[in-house]
């Protein structure tokens, strides 16, 4: 059982795209969570004219609730998105991310953005993952979705978080196998194992590996990854004491048993490892950024412009990820002591 914190956990959300649900489920998330911590303060980041009730008053906040108001550069219509908005978003990121990094706040949870109205107002943008490593100059960061399994679920005897790794996320399919490399994978797995530790609280964390092709490439008859760069990466993992195997078949890797004994997988490409993890996750996932010298998660759904402004979106998957950045930040701070 997680126990309280000893002193305040500040975390910051950053709202998203104002014309989908972000700032609603943002604040509907934030009330939840604070009523669940008493040890935790969130600031929302955000036009304050995005956080408003039916009457059109500003919301009523908790004492630990904050608003810290960004301006929009145009009017926000709920469901209509604004490419002169894009620049807004991109000045949630930043604000956020440099007050982490500076020790304002114990984490970031990011809203939804689009990330097509973005690229549409000529900021390249291919996701949160890549856009916070660049501005923490990491080079290498890992994305990762998590989520709770129910005991019972396919047998398993105890509640057990699911958590699988991307080697590669948002590019064609037909770039992945020039882009997985020996040393991308061997990182990969250095980064997962280390977060793992550093951040989960797990001793020695438990990895599993995916091949990139059908039945992992079938001992070279179905493909070469395996051989040559996998395997190899997987090997050099084992000799510096990562308890990490592979690489199995995508399609056999995540059987019933390895859900209880894997602290992690990692899928060699997006669909591959998120097809699966959605499907038994129903929408309850956690996006978290590993790599990075600060704690980002995120929720795993998109901005939802059909419903937006209509009252009805699920908070759900951004009070998960409210919970895990808590989570990770006690356990970040036991690990500094």
């Amino acid at each position: 059982m997680m126990q309280p914190a000893p002193h305040l956990v500040k975390l910051v959300i950053t709202t998203g795209d104002p014309a989908g649900v972000g700032p609603e489920v943002s604040l509907a998330a934030a009330k939840d969570f604070l009523g669940e911590q008493a040890h935790s303060q969130i600031t929302l980041l955000g036009d304050a004219s995005l956080f408003k009730d039916s009457s059109g008053k500003t919301a009523n906040l908790f004492d630990r609730l904050k608003i810290d108001s960004v301006p929009l550069v145009s009017p926000a219509l709920p469901g209509v998105l604004n490419p002169a908005n894009a620049q807004y978003v991109f000045n949630l990121l930043d604000q956020a991310t440099d007050a982490c990094i500076r020790g304002d706040f114990d984490g970031m949870v990011t809203a939804p953005v689009q990330k097509s109205v973005m690229n549409i107002a000529g900021i390249p943008f291919t996701g949160h993952t890549e856009y916070l490593a660049q501005r923490c100059s990491r080079n290498h960061v890992v994305m990762m979705l998590c989520a709770p399994l129910p005991l019972g679920f396919l047998g398993i005897k105890s509640r057990k978080d699911l958590r699988v790794a991307l080697a590669s996320t948002h590019m064609p399919l037909k770039d992945v196998s020039a882009y997985l490399s020996y040393e991308l994978l061997l990182e990969t797995i250095q980064i997962v194992n280390q977060d793992l530790k550093e951040k989960f609280g797990i001793t020695r964390p438990r990895i599993r590996v995916a091949g990139l092709n059908p039945h992992a490439g079938e001992a070279g008859y179905l493909g070469g990854e395996e051989i040559e760069v996998i395997a190899p990466a997987i090997e050099s993992a084992k000799q510096q004491g990562i308890a990490v195997s592979g690489p199995y078949p995508g399609d056999t890797m995540f059987d019933a048993h390895s859900l209880e004994e894997v602290d992690a997988f990692i899928a060699m490409y997006h669909d591959q490892g998120l097809a699966p993890f959605k499907f038994v996750t129903f929408g309850g996932g956690v996006n978290v950024t590993l790599g990075l010298p600060i704690i980002r998660t995120s929720v795993d759904h998109g901005t939802a412009l059909d419903i937006a402004g209509k009252g009805i979106a699920d908070s759900g998957s951004m009070l998960e990820a409210l919970r895990l950045a808590y989570e990770l930040a006690l356990n970040t701070r036991t690990q500094a002591k």
